[in-house]
């Protein structure tokens, strides 16, 4: 798929919530967009509304040799904007969680996304444009009991893209990091969230986050077509943020969070500052 007009986008996880709605969002401009979903038949509308401006991949992300399918795809063609949305959550204590969960939840949310990006950027940089979409949480920046494995792969996901995009910034790639709050996607249903037993070790931490996760679905206060259309003008600007805050919950609990982190530096800092040796400079070297 080529056009001589419009962007071409590939979106994972397009089959519901920010993936489908920022598919539906780029068909709505006059783009071209390559969905990857695990079940074909969830986007049959879009293909048949949309002729000839929309390719489906059928791939589940959790399997490698589905990753190198499409990656080998993305290596053959000119992708504008990468949208890396697929993406799983388990909910458990530390515990809990085994560890063949915890590699699971790494291997969709952060080396899935990770391979994508690496196989659309030699592209990109000869082309000198191109726009990486990478779909975090604002459980990428702070974590809470219950959900550290999901964290963990989006923590994971943040700082790698952050040096990414320190990286390519000089061949006109840019780098969007997204952080969501609760939003109706679908996220919070068993097709996206998987839970531990309940535990009556940790019922009064991790038990009340379950249940609240498990029972939020369609009352979250985020709209994912909102988003899309927010997501889509800024793919369009020349002012891309590093990271964008989505909804009111994730500004002020990242608001919190960056100003408690701060706070502890500097509570601590005369104490850290004792671990160098006497009279070496420490200031922040160039980066």
């Amino acid at each position: 798929m080529n056009m001589s007009n419009g962007l071409n986008w590939l979106v994972t996880g397009a089959s519901q919530g920010f993936g489908r709605c920022l598919a539906a969002d780029a068909l709505g401009r006059g783009d071209a967009v390559t969905v990857v979903v695990r079940d074909g038949a969830s986007v049959a509308d879009l293909v048949a509304a949309h002729p000839g401006r929309v390719d489906l991949i059928e791939a589940d992300l959790r399997d490698p040799d589905a990753v190198d399918r499409v990656t080998a795809v993305i290596e053959r063609a000119p992708i504008d904007v990468l949208v890396n949305n697929a993406g799983r959550a388990i909910a458990g204590a530390a515990e809990e969680v085994s560890m063949e969960q915890l590699r699971e939840q790494l291997e969709l949310n952060f080396f899935a996304a990770a391979a994508l990006t690496r196989a659309a950027l030699p592209g990109m940089r000869e082309r000198g444009t191109g726009t990486v979409v990478q779909m975090s949480s604002q459980g990428g920046r702070l974590s809470f009991p219950a959900v550290g494995a999901y964290s963990a792969s989006k923590f994971a996901l943040e700082g790698w893209s952050e040096a990414l995009a320190a990286e390519v910034a000089e061949f006109g790639v840019r780098v969007l990091i997204v952080e969501p709050s609760r939003f109706r996607t679908g996220f919070n249903t068993g097709r996206s969230l998987a839970v531990t037993a309940p535990s009556e070790v940790y019922s009064r931490t991790v038990g009340v986050v379950q249940r609240d996760l498990t029972g939020s679905d369609g009352a979250q206060e985020g709209d994912p077509a909102r988003a899309a259309r927010i997501i889509g003008d800024l793919v369009r600007s020349d002012d891309v943020p590093l990271r964008l805050p989505l909804g009111a919950e994730a500004v002020e609990r990242l608001t919190t969070a960056y100003s408690s982190g701060l706070d502890g530096v500097r509570r601590w800092a005369d104490l850290a500052r004792s671990a160098d040796f006497p009279g070496v400079d420490g200031a922040p070297r160039p980066v």
